[in-house]
């Protein structure tokens, strides 16, 4: 999110006029405060008891609906979103993953690439579906673990590579530069 606000605030968000909130159903979340500093609208929603799935996503369509959103991303918001949510943006849902999908989905993906011993894991962007990172990959970026790395080292590295390929594939679809085949997405060349 950080990222997204940084690269918008200097002009290199191409085809995007406005980020119009940040959301959130933890009133604590960092990208609260960060958002709020950056003068951009913020909307905390927590999940109330007892409310069911169905319930929250509606109240959440209903918080947002006023915005009149092209693209949503979810960057660092990790809830698995339902088709009741998914059905009013389908196709206009990002969201990054630490990993080479379809490798180490769900979370802490960059322990459990660590932990497995892998050579190169990486990041994602993709369009969300309703599966878990499971949706068609936008772009991915390859990084090498080095034989002195740490956990905390290769997280560091592939969260570096996570900022710039968020940047790039909200870009790519804000411009419309991209077309999905089957569940390959390919990228139209932009000037």
């Amino acid at each position: 999110m950080e990222a997204l606000i940084n690269a918008f605030s200097k002009g290199n968000l191409e085809g995007v006029d406005d980020i119009k909130f940040v959301f959130s159903d933890r009133k604590n979340a960092p990208g609260i405060n960060k958002a709020q500093s950056a003068g951009i609208q913020t909307i905390v929603l927590p999940k109330m008891k007892d409310e069911t799935k169905p319930e929250y996503e509606n109240r959440m369509l209903d918080a947002i609906r006023e915005y009149e959103v092209d693209i949503i991303v979810l960057a660092g918001f990790m809830k698995i979103l339902s088709p009741v949510f998914l059905s009013g943006f389908k196709g206009r849902i990002l969201n990054i993953h630490p990993s080479i999908l379809p490798a180490f989905k769900g979370v802490d993906a960059q322990k459990q690439a660590f932990d497995y011993g892998v050579k190169i894991s990486g990041c994602t962007v993709h369009f969300v579906d309703d599966t878990l990172d499971g949706g068609p990959v936008i772009l991915q970026k390859v990084v090498e673990r080095e034989d002195d790395d740490t956990p905390e080292t290769f997280k560091n590295k592939i969260l570096e590579q996570e900022h710039k390929l968020l940047v790039e594939a909200v870009s790519i679809v804000a411009t419309g530069s991209y077309e999905i085949r089957d569940r390959f997405v390919l990228i139209k060349r932009r000037k």
